[in-house]
């Protein structure tokens, strides 16, 4: 029996494709040698695994749209789609914000988080009204892809920081429901680009230091210091060659 495979792309398989299209920007704009057929083959082996070689390069085109559209450098490789459907650009801008990547004011021709931070700069708490918001909000259903973890190797990391975060060296900010303080476990090199589950590329962080590995301005420069401070941690690099 042929296996029905979705047209709709989940939100999983959307951010997968975003995290390895930046991934490649950021070697471009390093000057760092890559090839597109590698990171497609990586994709396909893991979070795109349902997904066309053809599939994956158009996805990688509408992130291009997109973040021309922000104002914001593009992939040379990727020629922007003419036509991404109003939902998907919609969700792609969104993951790129939420990965501090927003539209270059007075460049592009999509409303952002930015122009929303400049009108709040510009009042001050005396004449600012507060929002209404949302009463009731709206939610919608999505299928979610899971990778199976190993819980041994999660307990292993955790007992060897024995509650010190690996980033800052600091002790938990809490204690957990277990009465240890509270870390949690980072995949060095995410799983959704083919990293390991293996010790080799798990930290234990505390919240905190955890989402300045994904949000931060100094992401790609704390995680490179991880490798330093954690002698067990081994760099996954994809052997890459200009395409």
């Amino acid at each position: 029996m042929t296996k029905k495979i979705s047209a709709l792309w989940t939100d999983v398989e959307l951010e997968a494709a975003v995290d390895a299209y930046l991934s490649m920007r950021e070697m471009e704009n390093d000057g760092r040698p890559f090839k597109k057929t590698e990171m497609g083959l990586k994709l396909r082996e893991g979070a795109l695994s349902a997904r066309s070689k053809s599939a994956i390069e158009l996805r990688m085109q509408n992130i291009s749209s997109v973040l021309v559209e922000l104002g914001q450098n593009r992939i040379k490789g990727y020629v922007p789609a003419k036509n991404v459907g109003a939902n998907v650009s919609k969700k792609i801008q969104e993951m790129l914000n939420d990965k501090g990547i927003f539209k270059v004011p007075g460049e592009g021709a999509t409303a952002s988080n930015t122009s929303i931070g400049q009108e709040l700069e510009a009042s001050t708490a005396d004449n600012l009204a507060a929002p209404l918001g949302i009463k009731h909000p709206k939610h919608s259903n999505s299928t979610v892809i899971t990778f199976f973890r190993d819980d041994k190797v999660r307990e292993w990391v955790l007992m060897h920081a024995n509650g010190t975060c690996e980033g800052c060296g600091k002790v938990g900010p809490f204690l957990g429901v277990d009465g240890r303080p509270f870390l949690e476990v980072h995949h060095v090199l995410p799983l959704a680009m083919a990293g390991s589950d293996r010790i080799e590329n798990v930290a234990a962080l505390c919240p905190n230091c955890h989402r300045r590995c994904h949000l931060a301005a100094d992401k790609k420069a704390f995680t490179e210091s991880l490798y330093v401070r954690v002698k067990r941690l081994k760099e996954e690099c994809l052997d890459l060659v200009v395409d």
